[in-house]
């Protein structure tokens, strides 16, 4: 079975459009005014219009306000709702979209206490903790504490990049995997060489995994 892909911190039209051609199954939007990749509703708008069908567009909040949600989601076409906060069950819900909640891989964490926790979860994106950047640091977490049995998928983010990813899939085999910064060469933008040999990388993997 094929790793998904998501291209994270999308904020140019060009490099959504880069991540659609190299083969991204989902673009990410971050809508948290503390991240400079952060995009607002133009901008958003702007990068939707240039991408293809067939590709999901994922917006990140962190614990944002319902009513900034509902403004972002009245405007632009997000299909999937990703909450990377520390957001309960409550404040990811209700919404009309699907969505993933992202946990924060500190020691100590049970992971499938927080899964439990969001029964209506569609996945769980499984990053590096930490507390004031929210991912997009490049920071990678031990993925001996990826859980082996969780029973919706699970999507690895955190410090990937081109020369990781392979191993990464064979190690922990997701169902996803998320980058921001391992194809960047500023912060917000994106290299299409970088999102190309990414791609490659992920390839690798899944050959790998399945023997193939």
């Amino acid at each position: 079975m094929r790793t998904r892909v998501k291209i994270c911190g999308i904020t140019r039209p060009q490099d959504g459009l880069a991540a659609a051609r190299a083969g991204a199954d989902a673009i990410g939007l971050v809508f948290f005014s503390r991240s400079p990749r952060c995009v607002d509703i133009t901008r958003a708008l702007t990068i939707c219009r240039t991408l293809p069908p067939f590709v999901t567009v994922v917006g990140l909040f962190v614990n944002a306000a319902r009513e900034r949600v509902k403004e972002v989601l009245a405007a632009v076409p997000l299909d999937l709702l990703q909450f990377h906060g520390g957001e309960s069950s409550d404040q990811c819900e209700g919404f009309g979209r699907p969505y993933i909640k992202a946990i924060g891989m500190k020691q100590g964490l049970d992971p499938l206490k927080v899964m439990r926790e969001h029964p209506l979860a569609s996945g769980f994106l499984l990053d590096a903790w930490q507390p004031e950047l929210y991912g997009g640091g490049g920071v990678g977490f031990d993925w001996s504490q990826v859980p082996g049995q969780a029973e919706r998928p699970l999507i690895l983010a955190g410090g990937l990049d081109a020369d990781n990813v392979s191993r990464a899939i064979v190690e922990t085999r997701p169902w996803g995997v998320d980058v921001s910064s391992g194809v960047e060469t500023d912060k917000g933008i994106k290299s299409e060489d970088r999102i190309i040999a990414f791609m490659r990388g992920v390839e690798r993997g899944d050959t790998s995994r399945t023997g193939r």
